[in-house]
Protein backbone atom coordinates (compact mmCIF):
# COMPACT_ATOMS: atom_id res chain seq x y z
CA UNK A 1 0.00 0.00 0.00
CA UNK A 2 0.66 3.22 -0.69
CA UNK A 3 1.16 5.68 2.21
CA UNK A 4 -0.56 8.75 2.59
CA UNK A 5 1.63 10.19 5.00
CA UNK A 6 5.85 10.33 5.48
CA UNK A 7 6.98 10.83 9.36
CA UNK A 8 10.69 11.44 9.30
CA UNK A 9 13.53 11.18 12.89
CA UNK A 10 15.37 14.65 12.72
CA UNK A 11 18.75 14.32 14.51
CA UNK A 12 20.69 11.26 12.73
CA UNK A 13 18.17 11.54 9.73
CA UNK A 14 17.34 15.03 8.49
CA UNK A 15 20.59 16.59 9.47
CA UNK A 16 22.66 13.46 8.65
CA UNK A 17 22.90 10.54 6.37
CA UNK A 18 21.95 7.70 9.42
CA UNK A 19 24.26 8.94 12.14
CA UNK A 20 23.46 9.88 15.27
CA UNK A 21 24.68 13.00 17.43
CA UNK A 22 26.63 11.05 19.90
CA UNK A 23 28.57 9.52 17.00
CA UNK A 24 29.03 12.58 14.84
CA UNK A 25 30.14 14.63 18.26
CA UNK A 26 32.51 12.62 19.01
CA UNK A 27 33.85 12.43 15.65
CA UNK A 28 34.23 16.14 15.97
CA UNK A 29 35.86 16.12 18.92
CA UNK A 30 38.48 13.59 17.46
CA UNK A 31 39.17 15.84 15.20
CA UNK A 32 40.07 18.24 17.05
CA UNK A 33 42.20 16.60 18.82
CA UNK A 34 40.51 14.95 21.68
CA UNK A 35 39.57 11.41 21.12
CA UNK A 36 38.06 10.32 23.99
CA UNK A 37 36.97 6.77 24.81
CA UNK A 38 33.10 6.01 24.87
CA UNK A 39 32.88 5.09 28.24
CA UNK A 40 33.89 8.85 28.97
CA UNK A 41 32.78 10.36 25.85
CA UNK A 42 28.82 8.86 26.10
CA UNK A 43 28.13 9.72 29.67
CA UNK A 44 29.28 13.34 29.30
CA UNK A 45 27.33 13.78 25.84
CA UNK A 46 24.27 12.33 27.50
CA UNK A 47 24.54 14.60 30.18
CA UNK A 48 25.31 17.58 28.13
CA UNK A 49 21.91 16.89 26.31
CA UNK A 50 19.59 15.54 28.96
CA UNK A 51 19.87 19.40 30.53
CA UNK A 52 18.34 20.96 28.05
CA UNK A 53 15.26 18.98 27.39
CA UNK A 54 11.92 21.19 28.07
CA UNK A 55 15.04 23.52 29.30
CA UNK A 56 16.02 25.86 25.92
CA UNK A 57 13.95 29.04 24.60
CA UNK A 58 10.95 28.00 22.16
CA UNK A 59 13.03 30.21 19.59
CA UNK A 60 16.45 28.43 20.20
CA UNK A 61 18.23 28.04 16.91
CA UNK A 62 20.00 24.80 16.47
CA UNK A 63 23.07 26.37 16.15
CA UNK A 64 22.12 27.56 20.11
CA UNK A 65 21.83 23.95 20.74
CA UNK A 66 24.54 22.89 19.38
CA UNK A 67 26.43 25.33 21.20
CA UNK A 68 25.16 24.21 24.40
CA UNK A 69 25.80 20.26 23.74
CA UNK A 70 29.22 21.02 22.65
CA UNK A 71 30.29 23.50 25.36
CA UNK A 72 28.75 21.13 28.28
CA UNK A 73 30.56 17.65 26.77
CA UNK A 74 33.67 19.84 26.72
CA UNK A 75 32.96 21.19 30.39
CA UNK A 76 32.24 17.83 31.30
CA UNK A 77 35.63 16.28 29.88
CA UNK A 78 37.89 19.16 31.11
CA UNK A 79 38.50 20.14 27.63
CA UNK A 80 39.78 23.26 26.21
CA UNK A 81 36.14 25.22 25.57
CA UNK A 82 37.91 27.06 22.50
CA UNK A 83 38.05 22.99 21.26
CA UNK A 84 34.71 22.22 22.20
CA UNK A 85 33.48 25.25 20.60
CA UNK A 86 35.38 24.46 17.41
CA UNK A 87 33.86 20.65 17.92
CA UNK A 88 30.58 22.44 17.61
CA UNK A 89 30.73 24.46 14.56
CA UNK A 90 32.29 21.68 13.02
CA UNK A 91 29.15 19.49 13.64
CA UNK A 92 26.62 22.88 12.74
CA UNK A 93 28.33 23.15 9.32
CA UNK A 94 27.90 19.25 8.47
CA UNK A 95 24.39 19.39 10.17
CA UNK A 96 23.30 22.66 7.48
CA UNK A 97 24.90 20.62 4.38
CA UNK A 98 22.71 17.87 4.97
CA UNK A 99 19.55 19.90 6.21
CA UNK A 100 19.69 21.36 2.80
CA UNK A 101 19.81 18.09 1.16
CA UNK A 102 17.15 17.07 2.85
CA UNK A 103 14.81 20.23 2.47
CA UNK A 104 15.06 19.98 -1.40
CA UNK A 105 14.29 16.08 -0.86
CA UNK A 106 11.11 17.01 1.53
CA UNK A 107 10.26 19.59 -0.92
CA UNK A 108 10.12 17.25 -3.62
CA UNK A 109 8.47 14.15 -1.49
CA UNK A 110 5.57 17.32 -0.25
CA UNK A 111 3.94 17.06 -3.91
CA UNK A 112 2.67 13.52 -3.16
CA UNK A 113 2.71 12.81 0.70
CA UNK A 114 1.75 14.52 3.68
CA UNK A 115 4.76 15.27 5.98
CA UNK A 116 5.69 14.78 9.45
CA UNK A 117 8.49 15.44 11.60
CA UNK A 118 9.07 12.75 14.85
CA UNK A 119 12.10 13.78 17.53
CA UNK A 120 13.35 13.51 21.03
CA UNK A 121 14.23 16.79 21.27
CA UNK A 122 14.35 19.82 23.68
CA UNK A 123 11.19 22.34 22.88
CA UNK A 124 12.67 23.88 20.11
CA UNK A 125 11.83 21.31 17.46
CA UNK A 126 9.65 23.56 15.35
CA UNK A 127 11.72 26.44 15.56
CA UNK A 128 14.52 24.61 14.44
CA UNK A 129 12.36 23.30 11.30
CA UNK A 130 11.33 26.34 9.94
CA UNK A 131 14.46 27.92 10.70
CA UNK A 132 16.32 25.36 8.36
CA UNK A 133 13.51 25.57 5.59
CA UNK A 134 11.33 23.09 6.44
CA UNK A 135 7.90 24.84 7.32
CA UNK A 136 6.14 25.18 4.20
CA UNK A 137 5.70 21.88 3.45
CA UNK A 138 6.26 19.76 7.06
CA UNK A 139 2.79 20.18 8.74
CA UNK A 140 3.36 18.21 11.29
CA UNK A 141 5.85 18.48 14.36
CA UNK A 142 6.13 16.21 17.47
CA UNK A 143 8.63 17.32 19.58
CA UNK A 144 9.21 14.99 22.74
CA UNK A 145 9.28 17.88 25.51
CA UNK A 146 6.77 19.72 24.09
CA UNK A 147 4.07 16.38 23.76
CA UNK A 148 5.74 14.91 27.00
CA UNK A 149 6.61 11.39 25.59
CA UNK A 150 9.97 10.49 23.79
CA UNK A 151 9.91 7.71 21.32
CA UNK A 152 9.56 4.55 21.30
CA UNK A 153 5.97 5.67 23.08
CA UNK A 154 3.35 5.34 21.10
CA UNK A 155 2.19 9.11 22.19
CA UNK A 156 4.63 11.03 19.87
CA UNK A 157 4.10 9.41 17.09
CA UNK A 158 0.17 9.65 17.23
CA UNK A 159 0.90 13.45 17.85
CA UNK A 160 2.18 13.95 14.49
CA UNK A 161 -0.21 11.76 12.52
CA UNK A 162 -3.36 13.24 14.29
CA UNK A 163 -2.74 16.45 12.13
CA UNK A 164 -1.90 14.60 9.22
CA UNK A 165 -5.26 12.84 9.23
CA UNK A 166 -3.05 9.49 8.87
CA UNK A 167 -3.57 6.39 10.91
CA UNK A 168 -0.10 4.02 11.68
CA UNK A 169 -0.91 1.94 8.64
CA UNK A 170 -1.35 4.91 6.31
CA UNK A 171 1.75 6.23 7.19
CA UNK A 172 5.91 4.91 6.69
CA UNK A 173 7.94 6.43 9.20
CA UNK A 174 11.83 6.93 8.62
CA UNK A 175 14.47 6.93 11.42
CA UNK A 176 17.56 5.86 12.20
CA UNK A 177 17.27 3.91 15.36
CA UNK A 178 16.61 0.55 15.95
CA UNK A 179 15.09 0.78 19.62
CA UNK A 180 13.09 4.32 19.36
CA UNK A 181 12.66 4.89 15.53
CA UNK A 182 11.53 1.12 13.72
CA UNK A 183 10.77 -0.49 17.43
CA UNK A 184 7.70 2.72 18.65
CA UNK A 185 7.02 2.37 14.63
CA UNK A 186 6.28 -1.21 14.94
CA UNK A 187 4.41 -1.23 18.10
CA UNK A 188 2.03 0.93 16.34
CA UNK A 189 1.50 -1.36 12.99
CA UNK A 190 3.19 1.54 11.40
CA UNK A 191 5.85 0.74 8.28
CA UNK A 192 9.24 1.92 8.87
CA UNK A 193 12.15 2.06 7.48
CA UNK A 194 15.63 2.13 8.89
CA UNK A 195 18.60 4.51 7.48
CA UNK A 196 22.02 3.76 8.12
CA UNK A 197 25.16 3.76 6.00
CA UNK A 198 26.61 0.69 7.42
CA UNK A 199 26.63 -2.21 5.07
CA UNK A 200 25.00 -4.90 6.18
CA UNK A 201 22.52 -3.79 8.89
CA UNK A 202 20.11 -6.01 9.57
CA UNK A 203 16.59 -4.14 9.84
CA UNK A 204 14.03 -4.58 12.89
CA UNK A 205 11.91 -7.32 11.09
CA UNK A 206 12.90 -9.86 8.48
CA UNK A 207 10.84 -7.58 5.40
CA UNK A 208 11.96 -4.55 6.67
CA UNK A 209 13.71 -1.71 3.83
CA UNK A 210 17.39 -0.62 4.80
CA UNK A 211 18.55 2.84 2.89
CA UNK A 212 22.28 4.06 2.99
CA UNK A 213 21.50 7.61 2.45
CA UNK A 214 18.14 9.62 2.81
CA UNK A 215 18.55 10.20 -0.77
CA UNK A 216 17.79 6.69 -1.85
CA UNK A 217 13.77 7.12 0.27
CA UNK A 218 12.37 7.98 -3.28
CA UNK A 219 13.48 5.20 -5.41
CA UNK A 220 12.30 2.82 -2.09
CA UNK A 221 8.84 4.26 -2.38
CA UNK A 222 8.96 3.94 -5.89
CA UNK A 223 5.63 5.80 -8.23
CA UNK A 224 5.59 9.31 -8.36
CA UNK A 225 8.19 9.81 -5.71
CA UNK A 226 11.04 8.08 -8.03
CA UNK A 227 10.23 10.41 -10.74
Amino acid sequence: MTPKALLFDFGGTLDADGVAWKERFSAQFAAEGAAVPPARFDPAFYASCDVLVGAVPADLSLAGVVERVAGGVGQRLGLDLSLARRAGERFLAESEAALAASRALLARLARSYRLGVVSNFYGNLAHVLDEAGFGPFVAAVADSAVVGAMKPDARIFLAALEPLDAAPGEALFVGDSLPRDMAGARALGMPHLLLSPVPGTAPCCPDDRVIRRLAELPGALGGEAAA
